[in-house]
């Protein structure tokens, strides 16, 4: 699985007094993005620090092209940029109802030892489930 999308609604909250999202809010857009290709795949963040690994973000690039606006119905379109090792990266698209482009970016996450806090390999049960 290489591409999932999930949709939402833009809350008041996440708005200026414009109506305009935040820009900081496309941070937690693109997480409710790898959550959810995640959880498609079969795997959550629950269960991977259960089993002791944490996946934080060690980069972040957003490219704004237009504005999200309160009460939009917003796209996240998830996909794996290329198979995980240590690290697993991750393209997006945003895109509104009418399926005009509001932003793109990239995130990178390392997969981290939660006893040691030492990267290691990309969990076997991940790998097992992708189609590469």
């Amino acid at each position: 699985m290489r591409l999932n999308s999930h949709s939402f609604r833009v809350r008041y909250g996440e708005t200026d007094q414009m109506g305009v999202v935040y820009h900081g809010n496309y941070a937690q857009y693109l997480e409710l993005g790898r959550v959810e290709w995640l959880r498609a795949l079969g795997v959550t963040y629950r269960s991977m620090e259960e089993n002791g690994i944490m996946l934080p973000v060690i980069s972040l690039q957003i490219d704004y092209k237009k504005s999200a606006k309160y009460d939009d119905l917003i796209t996240v379109q998830t996909m794996l940029a290329k198979p995980p090792l240590v690290k697993i990266e991750f393209d997006y698209s945003i895109v509104n109802e009418s399926n005009q482009l509001l932003a793109t970016a990239n995130t990178v996450l390392a997969f981290i030892d939660m006893e040691t806090n030492r990267p290691i390999k990309c969990p076997d049960y991940i790998l097992e489930r992708l189609d590469f």
